[in-house]
């Protein structure tokens, strides 16, 4: 609700003053009301007790009982034949072992993010200015944030100067969102659209803001994530599934048939004990103790051919489970694409487009090793394949002065000195900048922009964002030392549009998976014209399946979801809790689902799917400790390579 009412509101609602913050006593209250700014932890159980909840299995405990009985039998008839009995031990402790050791990776996951916590926060208590802890801050703290910083909390922002933050962690986007302090918003909007607020564990970018903490510790949104962490159970895997009903079933039916020949040797009159020792010897010979051990062999055999796929297993039935899923939910960003920005149209009256990159290149702020911003580097980028140099650019023409992007204006402007006066070149939002317009330029000719032009121009960046592009119209103007700063009465020159374009053969490996009877799903945090654009051209979207946004999906119930989920294949503007909520609905409808991401936004997914793949060994340790496997690469085709491998060899 934080994002829905004014500053001053937050602030009588938190009993906080924005001038002065907190005092020293009202923080010791906090902290003892609220508990210190931490992810909690689940009690966790003693490693004797975790090692014996290994056992709880029906087909360990029929093996055990055989090896007992085995064993007794042995002791009874002096035969000092014990051998059965020790193999059978042997293969229940070492599979208890395995089991320990995999058990705890929701735990691990868990202390990655609590790693991912800021160390320190710069305050505002007593009127003074604090750097502080990170875990002692407190609901109604007035917190300083600078480009650079980890957010500490989830904090309502109430002054942003040019603030941008990076909340892949959240979100899965990679790119900076720039916030607003000013903006009150809708109260069902999606985290990824929260631009008056900043999330705890998210970092900044550019710029510096003040905020007030609103959520600290379990109730933040990645204490949220945390706690799912904590409360999804580990599905069962299709082969532990089988072997679990194999035992049970040869279990039962070697009892069965003991006790049926002991009756019948009694009724013949056979000896008692002779009898007990022919049925436990039957029991003994049934029971398929070496089960287990093939079933471990087998699976290492694919582990090992997998590996040659860059495929990573962290779970023996992971191998199994794999292959046998129907439905692969992907992440977008850098499994499906790129994960980088690319020009990939230009719309100017320049003949070569040499003029409007020279001026985009000039209006950024990224540095000699291409640093700074996703969209200003494909721009300089895409300059530098067409043999322009921004360094030889800035030789002839000077930066000067500049004016800020904010989100006002929706604009960025610098300034560069000629021999004679001055170059102003601004680039920014389309709407926003062609009202500042009054000339076009037209293969260097400057002519009047009519009404026709801006028609045109509004028609092509329309289609140019159909087709999911990101869209930055470029101006300029030669002025005197007058009036550089004023971005007004510019010359209009063109549009570029980017995109962050498909991985290269990965529309062949969804085709892979189609013609396999997998269907695949794209889950992501971006836009849905963005995601649906990228599906379609993928061949992920089709004429038979739908888009769905949060938004949408918070809207319907469980039931209404799990009937409604196979008519679906993009879900968008996505949460963590929507990625859980999917999987767990494509699960109730009988499928066997992979779930493939790298942040700490997909691992409770990871840990709610039948097999969670992490992908590229670059992914966060939250994404990778919640995962059965681990990718080397963050490409989708290497599942693909993988689910083809696990059917081949297993």
């Amino acid at each position: 609700m934080w994002h829905t009412i004014s500053k001053e509101e937050v602030a009588n609602k938190l009993r906080t003053n924005i001038e002065y913050g907190l005092s020293e006593k009202e923080v010791s209250l906090r902290l003892q009301s609220c508990g210190k700014n931490e992810l909690e932890e689940k009690k966790r159980e003693s490693l004797l007790i975790r090692f014996f909840k290994q056992f709880n299995d029906f087909m360990i405990i029929i093996l055990i009982i055989a090896a007992v009985i085995s064993a007794v039998t042995s002791l009874i008839e002096k035969s000092n034949e014990y051998i059965d009995s020790i193999i059978i031990f042997a293969i229940v402790v070492v599979n208890a072992i395995l089991g320990l050791v995999q058990e705890s990776r929701a735990e691990k996951a868990l202390d990655a993010l609590k790693k991912m916590s800021a160390p320190h926060a710069k305050v505002k208590r007593d009127g003074k200015i604090q750097v502080i802890l990170g875990n002692e801050v407190v609901p109604g703290d007035v917190v300083m944030l600078e480009a650079g910083n980890f957010v500490p909390a989830d904090i309502r922002l109430i002054e942003t100067f040019s603030l941008k933050a990076e909340e892949s962690a959240l979100t899965g986007e990679t790119t900076s969102i720039l916030k607003d302090a000013k903006v009150l918003l809708d109260e069902n909007i999606m985290t990824g659209d929260m631009v008056n607020t900043c999330f705890g564990t998210t970092v900044i970018t550019n710029g510096h803001a003040i905020g007030i903490v609103t959520e600290t510790g379990m109730d933040t949104k990645v204490g949220k994530i945390a706690k799912m962490l904590l409360s999804n159970e580990e599905p069962r895997t299709p082969l532990q599934l089988r072997l679990e009903q194999i035992g049970k079933k040869l279990g039962l039916s070697a009892l069965a048939i003991c006790v049926l020949i002991f009756f019948i040797g009694i009724m013949k009159q056979i000896p008692l004990k002779e009898m007990f020792m022919t049925s436990v010897g039957l029991a003994v010979a049934a029971i398929p103790e070496g089960l287990p051990a093939i079933v471990t062999i087998v699976l290492s055999i694919g582990v090992t051919k997998m590996a040659k796929k860059n495929a990573i297993i962290r779970k023996l039935t992971a191998v199994e489970t794999l292959g046998s899923s129907s439905v692969i939910c992907s992440d977008k960003t850098g499994t499906l694409t790129q994960n980088k920005m690319k020009v990939v149209e230009i719309k100017t009256k320049d003949k070569d487009s040499k003029f409007i990159l020279e001026l985009g290149m000039m209006c950024t702020d990224v540095d000699n090793d291409l640093r700074g911003d996703s969209t200003e580097i494909a721009i300089v980028q895409e300059g530098i394949l067409k043999g322009i140099s921004k360094i030889d650019l800035y030789e002839k023409k000077p930066r000067v002065d500049e004016i800020p992007f904010d989100s006002d204006r929706k604009l960025m402007t610098t300034i560069h000195k000629l021999n004679k006066g001055y170059r102003v070149i601004t680039k920014g939002a389309v709407d926003v900048l062609i009202g500042r317009c009054k000339n076009y330029y037209d293969n260097g000719k400057v002519i009047s922009l009519s009404k026709e032009m801006i028609n045109e121009i509004e028609i092509s960046n329309n289609k140019m964002a159909e087709s999911a592009q990101r869209v930055i119209a470029v101006a300029f103007k030669d002025v005197d030392n007058s009036s550089y700063k004023k971005e007004e009465d510019l010359i209009f020159v063109g549009l570029i549009g980017m995109i962050d374009p498909p991985r290269e053969n990965v529309k062949e490996a969804i085709e892979t998976c189609k013609l396999a009877g997998i269907k695949t799903v794209m889950i992501t945090g971006d836009h849905v014209i963005t995601a649906t654009a990228i599906a379609k051209e993928l061949g992920i979207l089709t004429k038979r399946s739908l888009a769905m946004t949060g938004a949408e999906l918070d809207r319907k119930s469980d039931n209404e979801l799990e009937k409604e989920i196979s008519n679906y294949s993009v879900f968008a503007r996505v949460s963590p809790e929507h990625k859980v909520r999917i999987v767990k609905a494509f699960k109730s409808n009988g499928h066997i689902v992979a779930m493939t991401g790298d942040g700490v936004n997909d691992a409770p997914a990871l840990k709610a799917a039948d097999i969670g793949v992490a992908m590229g060994l670059n992914g966060t340790d939250v994404a990778k400790n919640a995962g059965d496997m681990i990718l080397t690469d963050d490409n989708f085709i290497t599942i693909v390579e993988a689910v083809k491998t696990r059917k081949k060899y297993i």
